[in-house]
């Protein structure tokens, strides 16, 4: 388990991206690196249990499903075989994607900083924007949760780490006022506070 995470830029300086681009090196070798996959401790749980679920529980059920309505002759029209192979196919699909997101996965565990002032994953960051659109005569007060590409819910507030607005924020902290690049042109916002669940 890690307690933050590093930026591109440290990365980049250290030992090549960090994002999974190539690098050509001498001898014109390719070398590819898979992209980290940072997950808070629950969202790795809630993905293990799924993963879990599905060998365990549904893919048996639906195994059998198909066993026993090929046992009933023609399956051709047989509406029970062929919805069981279409979902016996979408259970393989999703049990190879979880296998691999997991075996790629470094849980960040975000309470090692509570009481902390820095933006780091798993923060719950409190910002506005300090020069609003002309469209907009006040500022507009947002909060998000930085969380992992595999668990971010936006319906809940929440954006991946490698979401632009995360980028921006961070490692900066409270008080502090950084650039966004949007696609209406750059937004200064102000960080009025960040959070950390407890430990």
């Amino acid at each position: 388990m890690v307690n933050h995470i590093e930026t591109e830029d440290e990365e980049d300086a250290d030992s090549g991206s960090q994002t999974g681009r190539s690098s050509a090196h001498k001898g014109g070798a390719v070398d590819t690196k898979p992209v980290k996959n940072y997950m808070t401790p629950k969202g790795y749980t809630a993905m293990r249990d799924e993963l879990l679920a599905l060998m365990d529980v549904e893919r048996p059920k639906i195994v059998e499903i198909v066993h026993w309505a090929a046992s009933n002759g023609d399956r051709s029209e047989n509406g029970d075989y062929i919805y069981g192979k279409k979902r016996l196919r979408e259970i393989d699909r999703r049990i190879r994607f979880l296998t691999k997101r997991l075996d790629i996965a470094e849980v960040v565990d975000p309470s090692v900083h509570y009481n902390n002032d820095t933006v780091f994953f798993g923060a719950t960051v409190t910002y506005c924007t300090v020069h609003p659109s002309p469209k907009s005569s006040a500022d507009q007060v947002n909060t998000i949760t930085i969380l992992g590409v595999d668990e971010f819910d936006s319906l809940k507030g929440e954006v991946s780490w490698v979401s632009p607005i995360a980028r921006a924020l961070i490692r900066a902290r409270e008080g502090d006022e950084v650039k966004l690049q949007t696609p209406a042109g750059t937004q200064v916002i102000e960080i009025l506070k960040v959070e950390y669940p407890k430990p």
